[in-house]
């Protein structure tokens, strides 16, 4: 059951649609004004991965704009793959420190 965002070529508004059975589907109309002339959005939409599979995609030689490096956790992934790309094991007390980096948690023991 997808909803569908349109945007009112009128006015402006945004209007969604939950859609039950595509084939039988009403002609959109704004919420706010009553116009047909509507145009379809394309939707936002989101998915998880994993640590895992964001460490095995990460790039250590990409460059990254300033807002990147402002996230703990990126810097923490930066981390963690150049190590694993340098062949160094440093232990569980780097893992442990990274982690605690990457939550925030490092300042507390400051």
């Amino acid at each position: 059951m997808p909803i569908y965002e349109y945007r009112c070529l009128a006015c402006g508004h945004i209007t969604s649609q939950l859609v039950l059975k595509p084939a039988e589907a009403a002609q959109p109309v704004c919420k706010a004004c009553a116009s047909p002339q509507v145009q379809r959005l394309l939707s936002r939409f989101a998915y998880h991965r994993s640590e895992a599979s964001r460490l095995a995609e990460f790039d250590t030689r990409a460059t990254y704009g300033p807002d990147f490096y402002k996230d703990s956790r990126n810097v923490g992934l930066w981390a963690k793959k150049r190590a694993q790309e340098l062949g160094v094991d440093l232990g569980p007390q780097f893992e442990e420190t990274v982690e605690k980096a990457r939550t925030g948690k490092i300042l507390d023991e400051l």
